[in-house]
């Protein structure tokens, strides 16, 4: 069994493709924490959606989190620690083989959690005791450097930093890592990534911490979502910066795909696959 946690803020079509793709693409036994955090746009879809995947069993917890919970720092930082010491408290914490981040603009591809799971069992078969995160290529992981092996059957790379969009790390991450300080990230709205690259270099002892494979775990699509935290970092001081997130036209967009046309259409969208 493995676990889920995914960010979520409006941007709802988007997010059913996601869920979705973790339903038909995943092969292991799972649990989905979906955080909801300070969406302003179809709130009520928003509830009804968290309904039918509780209805159906498709999810383990749902959270809607408000600029109170979160203290009006970045939603991201705050949903992940809620979620990182609700694991903490779990009693079976250790039959979790590995933990998996994911932004709802990620569309996983198939088997992904299969080859997480060899991947993982890989690098501890290596005694790579270093590597904190596993990612693909490129995937934002600087000063990469080729490993003489191959991990689940792929060329890889280690390397540091990467994009948080996709990290899967262990189910000890928490205490190996650690937290980031909520105090840190009042009234702005990114850095969850970079702030934990000195936390993982920290912990590392200075050496490569992110595994990168070369293989596509998953499509970005920001492209056709919109990017709540660009659109806010870049008109912060806006007044109408919370209106320029509904991302309306691309919400209608996704939502006249089926998820085959739509992932069809990302696939072979030459910019998407050889992005990220």
């Amino acid at each position: 069994m493995y676990k889920i946690a995914i960010c979520v803020r409006n941007r709802l079509e988007m997010t059913k493709k996601c869920i979705e793709g973790i339903v038909r693409h995943s092969k292991l036994p799972h649990q989905i924490y979906i955080y909801d955090n300070l969406t302003n746009f179809r709130e009520k879809e928003h509830f009804e959606f968290a309904y039918n995947l509780y209805k159906h069993g498709i999810i383990t917890q749902y959270t809607f989190n408000t600029k109170e919970s979160t203290f009006n720092a970045f939603s991201k930082v705050v949903a992940l620690n809620q979620f990182g010491h609700l694991h903490q408290a779990d009693p079976n914490k250790k039959s979790c083989e590995f933990i998996l981040f994911i932004d709802n603009d990620m569309i996983v591809t198939p088997d992904f959690d299969v080859i997480l799971q060899k991947a993982w069992a890989e690098v501890r078969k290596y005694m790579l005791k270093n590597i904190k995160i596993i990612s693909q290529v490129p995937g934002g992981i600087i000063k990469r450097n080729p490993l003489k092996v191959k991990i689940a059957g792929f060329s890889c790379e280690s390397g540091k930093a990467g994009g948080s969009g996709f990290w899967c790390v262990q189910s000890n991450f928490y205490d190996e890592v650690g937290f980031l300080p909520e105090s840190k990230f009042v009234g702005i709205n990114k850095r969850h990534d970079s702030s934990y690259w000195n936390l993982l270099n920290s912990s590392s002892r200075g050496q490569d911490y992110t595994l990168g494979l070369k293989h596509k775990f998953c499509i970005h699509c920001g492209k056709y979502s919109g990017s709540v935290c660009n659109v806010l970092t870049e008109n912060k001081n806006k007044l109408n910066k919370e209106k320029m997130i509904f991302f309306d036209e691309q919400e209608k967009n996704i939502r006249n795909l089926s998820f085959e046309e739509f992932y069809k259409k990302i696939i072979t969208d030459e910019k998407l696959m050889n992005d990220w």
